[in-house]
């Protein structure tokens, strides 16, 4: 069963379509959006070799032609090389304004080719065609897209949506146990930030999902998507309520940042670490309930996710450093660090008035 998601943004409304052999049905679903039966895709080697072909023949059966640019894959894509590179790729191919580009891949593919789009021709349509569960339910969704900087992650991009989304549950087989519990990171995030319930939910069916039951992951995408469309149509542009959808995120950035975005930490695993710290702070400040750090550790630990700084290999930089690594996140205003804490699960809120000491003291305890 396919499900949708409406996104309703106006003149940029678009559907997030949810469920098993997606990929399959690619063509007939992309073929409604295009002026001339023709696209160009961009994605990853890695995601090239599993699934290029299965893309390109679903697109040959309703007539569409396709060409195709294979990046690196990883985190050290996302940057100005590789963008300037897939920029001028796409120009070379003839792409024009009414043109489809197609993003195949996990969240680096989908927020690169969605910054190529936005400026190439000063804006063109993409389709996200996500690979990763961390992009399914997340990055995939709501029009961020960028690329990192030397300073820091993401400081560099466009809000630009999409014109299509596609998460075919069933490519979720193909990863990795350690990509598909990253990603689950993004998925646990949605439910500390605003629904308790769907937290309980995960708590009682974490074996099922460890186990990728499709009913299981269908669930969690679709519940996941609707909360942040629900959260990107209040706030497009991340001028108030769409910064919870960072819960995490200013400590994994920086915990990026410290492990020079390398696989010695993927984005998914920071988040899920980022939150418990989150949630250690919000508790060290007396806003949530002493147990509360202790249910998102253990969901965690009873996923098989990384929970704590210690499972971070190798030496991190000392608090002081890290905190420092905190003042070039994205959030920063007026120079303050704005922190997306709880006062319980499925409670966030987004303040600066957090003292340094209390951070401190978090990071150090790990």
């Amino acid at each position: 069963m396919i499900e949708t998601v409406h996104v309703p943004l106006g003149d940029r409304a678009y559907d997030v379509r949810i469920g098993a052999d997606l990929m399959a049905r690619a063509g007939a679903e992309i073929a409604p959006l295009l002026p001339r039966p023709r696209v160009a895709i961009v994605t990853d080697t890695n995601v090239a070799a599993q699934h290029l072909t299965a893309l390109e023949t679903a697109l040959e059966a309703e007539g569409i032609t396709s060409v195709s640019l294979a990046l690196p894959a990883g985190e050290a894509t996302k940057g100005w090389p590789e963008f300037e590179r897939t920029v001028e790729w796409l120009l070379a191919q003839k792409i024009e304004r009414r043109d489809v580009v197609i993003a195949l891949g996990g969240g680096v593919i989908g927020d690169l080719v969605g910054f190529a789009a936005a400026v190439l021709r000063r804006g063109v349509r993409f389709v996200q065609i996500p690979t990763s569960l961390l992009a399914q339910v997340d990055s995939s969704v709501g029009g961020k897209t960028g690329i990192n900087a030397p300073q820091g992650k993401n400081l560099i991009g466009a809000f630009h949506q999409p014109a299509l989304v596609l998460a075919d549950i069933s490519v979720l087989d193909t990863l990795t146990d350690r990509d598909f519990l990253a990603g689950y990171g993004e998925v646990v995030k949605y439910g500390l930030l605003g629904d308790a319930a769907f937290f309980e939910w995960q708590e009682q069916n974490a074996a099922q999902v460890a186990a990728r039951d499709p009913e299981a992951l269908a669930y969690a995408v679709r519940r996941s998507v609707e909360m942040k469309a629900d959260i990107v149509v209040r706030d497009e542009t991340e001028q108030g309520d769409r910064a919870l959808l960072n819960l995490g995120h200013t400590f994994c950035h920086a915990l990026e940042a410290a492990t020079g975005y390398s696989d010695r930490l993927l984005h998914g695993e920071g988040v899920a670490i980022g939150c418990g710290l989150a949630f250690d702070l919000s508790s060290r400040l007396g806003l949530c309930a002493q147990e509360d750090p202790s249910r998102v550790r253990q969901l965690l630990a009873q996923m098989g996710m990384r929970v704590s700084l210690s499972d971070i290999p190798g030496d991190l930089p000392d608090a002081d450093a890290l905190f420092g690594l905190m003042g070039q996140d994205k959030k920063v205003v007026a120079d303050q660090i704005h922190f997306i804490l709880a006062r319980g699960i499925g409670s966030a809120f987004v303040t600066a008035d957090v003292p340094k000491d209390a951070v401190l003291e978090t990071l150090r305890a790990g």
